[in-house]
């Protein structure tokens, strides 16, 4: 594992990457993602954030390239998103000290909601999806391939034996999962380069009321429909009018998705499925009580808000 960030490494940070200089770092990182931390970096010419990338493999580097372009090319095109600072060289990421670092012009957030204003969620997925740029990355399984009966089953199984505290409940949901794969392995009616991770994480009102979509870390190939349904699921949830106006606000920006039938949520059963198991797989191979109640956490999400065929109908005929 890489060392972490000291102030000693500011001044470094500040010429790789031209930030001016009197740089201040935090004391500590204060956020996390899924590759590294991100600390906050004050310098005289404003304010950053610094992407600390940990043990990255070639395949996720590739990601995080192909994700750093596609969050250039929508911040050109006027999606509120934060500012990519290339190093003075034009790379993205640099390294000091064996730390590999990538910055952004920092931008107040509150934190996660699923209350945000439906329309403008709509008008912000219509204007993402219309940025006209040809990614690097290819339909991923994650997104559209099932967990399947079997692998449930083993899971369960594992779970009820490690006396999971979780385990009934989440045995009385799989069911609907596996009832909802049936609608992966479809043709999508369209492919394009999508964030393909708009949960609440990562589309946020600023401290200033406008939205803001950042991490763009899992871009890559995907149904811009399948995407929409996904943001109906995560901010509309049970409720059809607030997935209506997320749908009419991306029709009237000019966004390109419909959502025509249960095969438009695809992606968000496909995605929904591996983020539960692999919060499973983890709570099994945790070995202390803070990763197992981080991981618990993780499935109990899903537990508390579950997708089930009911939700989607409803969705559906609203």
């Amino acid at each position: 594992m890489a060392p972490d960030l000291r102030h000693s490494h500011v001044p470094r940070i500040a010429e790789a990457f031209d930030l001016g200089t009197d740089g201040r770092l935090s004391d500590g990182p204060v956020a996390s993602g899924r590759i590294g931390s991100i600390w906050r970096l004050e310098t005289d010419r404003g304010s950053w954030a610094v992407k600390q990338v940990e043990d990255a493999d070639a395949d996720e580097v590739a990601s995080l390239l192909a994700g750093a372009a596609f969050q250039e090319a929508a911040f050109a095109a006027a999606v509120p998103t934060p500012a990519l600072r290339r190093a003075r060289d034009g790379s993205v990421i640099t390294e000091i000290d064996e730390i590999h670092l990538r910055v952004y012009a920092w931008v107040d957030l509150e934190g996660p909601r699923l209350d945000l204003d439906a329309r403008r969620l709509g008008e912000l997925v219509a204007t993402l999806h219309c940025v006209d740029h040809a990614g690097t990355q290819g339909v991923h399984p994650w997104y559209t391939e099932p967990v399947g009966a079997a692998r449930w089953t083993e899971l369960l199984g594992s779970l009820r034996a490690a006396g999971a505290p979780f385990g009934e409940e989440l045995g009385a949901l799989v069911p609907d999962l596996v009832a909802l794969e049936r609608y992966l392995g479809g043709a999508p009616r369209a492919l394009r380069t999508c964030h393909r991770d708009l949960w609440a994480d990562n589309v946020r009102r600023t401290r200033d009321g406008r939205l803001c979509v950042f991490d763009f870390d899992n871009a890559g190939l995907a149904d811009p429909s399948q995407e929409l349904a996904l943001v109906m699921v995560e901010f509309a949830g049970n409720d059809p009018a607030r997935a209506r106006m997320i749908q009419e606000a991306h029709a009237a920006t000019g966004g390109p998705a419909t959502i025509e039938g249960p095969g438009d949520f695809a992606m968000v059963i496909a995605q929904l499925s591996h983020i539960v198991e692999e919060g499973c797989r983890r709570w099994l191979a945790s070995t202390d009580d803070a990763a197992r109640r981080d991981n618990e956490a993780w499935v109990r999400e899903f537990i508390d808000r579950p997708l089930t065929p009911g939700l989607i109908e409803r969705l559906l005929d609203g």
